[in-house]
């Protein structure tokens, strides 16, 4: 069975392949413009020197820091979010992302939020424990 596991990073493309007879990588430079484009040519490369039809391979894993690195760099397209009514400003609160240390230090400067609070916007829908709709919108 052959298998193939691609990771899509900002700046490199890794692919492993590996069946009964061989395990075989192949790196090349990602396309931030187009990350599937490095991954599909990379694909195809790997398959081509290693002599195996694209119909061979059995299981593909893929994995990606792209979304990730998005996040950290904040580099990402402009964002809004719909929340429940009352959780508008959990985003700014952020107790979740602060060292133990911080949590009740009233100087703790977070990092600002993903999302601004004028494009944070409010719905009534709750839903329970259960998922069901306990107040429709």
């Amino acid at each position: 069975m052959t298998k193939v596991g691609i990771d899509i990073g900002g700046t490199f493309t890794d692919l492993i392949l590996i069946d009964e007879k061989r395990t075989a990588t192949y790196k090349l430079p990602s396309t931030p413009d187009n990350p599937g484009r490095a991954a599909l040519e990379g694909l195809a490369v790997l398959l081509a020197r290693e002599g195996i039809a694209p119909s061979a391979v059995a299981m593909l894993a893929h994995g990606t820091t792209v979304a990730t690195n998005t996040v950290i760099q904040r580099k990402g397209a402009k964002t809004a979010l719909i929340t429940t009514r009352g959780f508008r400003d959990v985003l700014e609160i952020a107790r979740l992302g602060r060292p133990p240390e911080a949590i009740y230090d009233i100087q703790y400067e977070t990092a600002p939020p993903l999302v601004p609070r004028h494009l944070r916007f409010e719905v009534s829908e709750r839903v329970n424990y259960r998922g069901e709709v306990a107040s429709p919108l």
